[in-house]
């Protein structure tokens, strides 16, 4: 027949599976974590550029599409004295404007009047030409230019007036259909570092410039227009860095650069700048120590909830060990109790059957023997039935079910009792008692008497037949009764202080081999605390065992 394990099945080899799954999923949520937080900045990293774009070339756009077409709000009158104001509020508001030249430009048909360019009847001449630049101490520099009245020069304004030649030149002008966009096409001349605008004259008037370029009879008139070329430098614009956390290093470079190419960056993109601005472009760049400090930025909140869900599985696995070692010491401890009491109920119940059986097999019985076998009788009952009493006021106490009969004692009597009894029960230990005390305590004498008896019991049991000593001493502070149980015992090892008090639990020595269920001390701490008091222990190996019992001596309610 095949031997059953009694032993606690404990599969501590899944629980190490376990956490190394757990660990491992870990690492790998981490590594994970990372290269999705480093792929998302910088990915960030290239979008964002076009915010940085928008917001730096904000005030080209507003220079470009606000302050540019005010001069049209003059109508070609714009006198040199306008002229100046007007370009001095536009060089200190917009660094990145050099300088402006002005032109005030006469379109005419009238032969009497030199036109320096001329399509048909229609021709151009300059009134006046001045140049606006600031100094390096920021004073507005005004300066009249000597080719005036000479246009064969001024590439910009030969553009615009070629471009304008040609609209005008077309069979059919339908000023209703013409689009702002090729109006500003007509008006505008841009390159590279320069924008030339002259200012756009009303529809009226375009058709009037058509009539005096086609036809020789038109009535003589002239016409004043504004001319404006505006040299930009893209270098001065004032770079708007949205994002110091992703790019640490923005420039406006050359579109050919090779300085800027030769540089090392961990991260660069660039976005070219459109229109004047077409030679430069945006550079943006970032070193790998700064981008990682984004990265971590990021990256260490989602470390720390994956850590959190760690430590979490963690506690989960700790709590199913420590369940699984619970469940083990209490299937341990329950084992062992029912196997030593069926030893501690097993040897009354066979002395009691021998007993019996010698009763009843003997044909007569003498008066000595009848003595002997009826003591035999009363001591293994007795055994019984303290065994029985012990259990059920024990589990009394646990499920709270035991009634509390208190009532004030007479220490010294009380004492003196237990003692007489232990040196009838006990002839071979040397019991040494000392008891002042002034007041009564209140308790319950059935249970104390039995926390007195456990300590005595033990005292006595694990002691070598050489050192039965036991010292009793019971007295009164101001506050507590303090009664003190010493021996000369085995002693305690101090590890096992934290567990001689729970029930099953049996010290592993020579002395208790003969069985004990466990459950003295337990027994002695539940009653003790039920009844208002605490217990201690002191113990040294080879040298003695002291419990001590403390009660209030002020009644409370129990």
């Amino acid at each position: 027949m095949a031997r059953i394990d009694s032993r606690y099945r404990k599969n501590f080899g899944l629980l190490i599976v376990f956490l190394l799954f757990v660990t491992l999923l870990f690492v790998i949520s981490v590594f994970f974590a990372r290269t999705i937080t480093t792929n998302f900045v910088q990915t960030d990293f290239n979008n964002r550029k076009a915010e940085v774009f928008d917001e730096t070339i904000s005030d080209f756009n507003e220079f470009f599409q606000e302050k540019i077409p005010e001069v049209a709000y003059y109508q070609g009158f714009m006198d040199s004295v306008q002229a100046k104001d007007f370009s001095n509020a536009i060089l200190r508001k917009y660094p990145f404007v050099q300088k402006i030249d002005f032109s005030d430009i006469l379109f005419t048909n009238i032969d009497s009047i030199e036109r320096q360019m001329r399509i048909g009847n229609f021709g151009a001449s300059a009134k006046s030409s001045f140049e606006y630049k600031l100094t390096k101490d920021f004073k507005l520099q005004s300066s009249r230019q000597s080719s005036e009245g000479d246009l064969s020069s001024n590439e910009e304004l030969y553009s615009v007036f070629l471009k304008l030649c040609t609209f005008l030149g077309r069979e059919n002008i339908d000023t209703s259909r013409i689009s702002n966009t090729e109006v500003y096409k007509l008006f505008y001349n841009i390159q590279p570092g320069k924008i030339s605008y002259m200012n756009i004259p009303r529809m009226s008037d375009i058709l009037s410039f058509r009539k005096m370029m086609v036809d020789a009879n038109y009535q003589k008139s002239s016409y004043e227009q504004d001319f404006y070329v505006f040299y930009i430098t893209p270098t001065k614009i004032q770079i708007k860095n949205k994002y110091p956390n992703l790019y640490e290093k923005i420039s406006i470079l050359p579109v050919v650069d090779q300085y800027s190419i030769n540089e090392q960056a961990y991260l660069r993109t660039e976005i070219a700048l459109p229109g004047a601005l077409s030679d430069y472009k945006l550079q943006l760049e970032t070193s790998q120590s700064h981008i990682t400090k984004e990265i971590n930025k990021w990256f260490f909140p989602v470390v720390g909830i994956l850590v959190l869900i760690y430590l979490i599985l963690l506690l989960i696995g700790y709590l199913i060990y420590r369940n699984v070692l619970i469940n083990n010491r209490m299937f341990q401890l329950q084992y062992d109790f029912i196997n030593n009491l069926t030893h501690e109920f097993k040897t009354p119940v066979s002395v009691i059957k021998i007993a019996g059986n010698n009763i009843k097999s003997a044909e007569q019985i003498s008066d000595a023997e009848r003595a002997m076998y009826g003591r035999i009788l009363d001591q293994e009952a007795d055994k019984l039935n303290s065994l029985m009493n012990k259990l059920l006021s024990f589990a009394q106490i646990e499920n709270k079910s035991i009634k509390f009969n208190g009532e004030f004692i007479d220490l010294k009597e009380f004492c003196q009792h237990i003692f007489e009894s232990t040196r009838i029960k006990y002839p071979d230990l040397e019991l040494v008692d000392h008891v002042d005390v002034k007041d009564e305590i209140y308790a319950d004498p059935v249970l104390l008497n039995s926390v007195f008896q456990n300590l005595i019991d033990n005292a006595y049991k694990y002691s070598s037949p050489s050192k039965r000593f036991l010292e009793i001493k019971v007295e009164q502070t101001k506050k507590n009764f303090v009664i003190l149980f010493k021996d000369r015992g085995i002693g305690i090892d101090k590890k096992e202080f934290n567990s001689i008090f729970k029930k099953f639990y049996r010290v592993k020595n020579q002395f208790n081999q003969q069985g004990s269920i466990g459950l003295g001390l337990a027994f002695c701490k539940e009653i003790t605390e039920f009844m208002g008091g605490e217990i201690k222990v002191e113990s040294e190996i080879n040298i003695g065992t002291s419990f001590t019992l403390i009660f209030p001596i002020e009644v409370k309610n129990v």
